[in-house]
């Protein structure tokens, strides 16, 4: 059996956002409710008995402005709108109802992932430009923007998937980049973990998941973690 749990790190030159979240500080100038939108597949909505990242990272915001900042007067929503087995030519049909009426505060976006697991229904190429298109229109509307690439997984690293998965690891962050977006580095992140943490695969995918696709519960946790701690020090929320 695999230690329960294994010592990892979250390097900042990994997991550090590129910009500010003024938009999400801002709120906090305010009273009431601060909506973060989480758009992407299932990853985003979640499988089986793994809790997904949005309800993860709803529970650390909310205790982290109960439990540190001392704000009873603000409560954080993180609005799951992940449909499984969707990829960026999808979702982008989805932000006219499932993110724009929201108005969030911040917009995450996971994506990717079933452009290189469904390598023989998507062009990553394609995909890669509906994430372009995306990402101008939430820039063009002032939303601010995560983007969250793939999970380093066993099953996108088999067969032809190693080199796809890397493409479109780079093309999302080309992507990020020439939109004026922070990227959330999260194969880069769970691949140093591996790599560097010694962390098996055992330990970070679901091993009742016959794919090898999705990530564990724990992993899971670690990541929505992870990106609690960066979006705090992004939008400057520190006691």
């Amino acid at each position: 059996m695999p230690d329960p749990f294994p010592p990892i790190e979250f390097p900042s030159e990994i997991v550090d956002l590129k910009y500010p979240l003024m938009r999400l500080r801002q709120a906090f100038d305010g009273k009431g409710v601060v909506r973060i939108v989480a758009i992407g597949s299932s990853s985003t909505a979640g499988r089986t008995d793994v809790v997904p990242y949005p309800y993860r990272l709803e529970m650390y915001l909310r205790q982290y402005v109960k439990d540190v900042l001392h704000r009873t007067d603000i409560r954080i929503d993180v609005l799951n709108r992940g449909i499984g087995g969707q990829e960026a030519n999808e979702e982008l049909g989805r932000f006219e109802t499932d993110i724009f009426p929201d108005d969030p505060e911040l917009v995450i976006w996971q994506v990717g992932t079933n452009a290189v697991f469904h390598n023989d229904q998507y062009d990553v190429d394609v995909v890669a430009g509906n994430i372009r298109k995306g990402l101008a229109q939430l820039r063009a509307r002032g939303f601010e923007v995560v983007v969250m690439d793939p999970q380093y997984t066993t099953k996108m690293l088999w067969d032809d998937r190693a080199d796809l998965s890397d493409r479109m690891v780079r093309l999302i962050r080309e992507a990020a980049n020439d939109a004026g977006v922070s990227l959330f580095q999260r194969w880069a992140l769970m691949r140093h973990w591996h790599v560097q943490n010694n962390v098996s695969f055992e330990q970070l995918i679901d091993v009742t998941d016959p794919d090898k696709l999705h990530q564990s519960d724990w992993s899971t946790m670690q990541v929505s973690l992870a990106l609690k701690d960066v979006i705090v020090k992004a939008a400057g929320l520190t006691a």
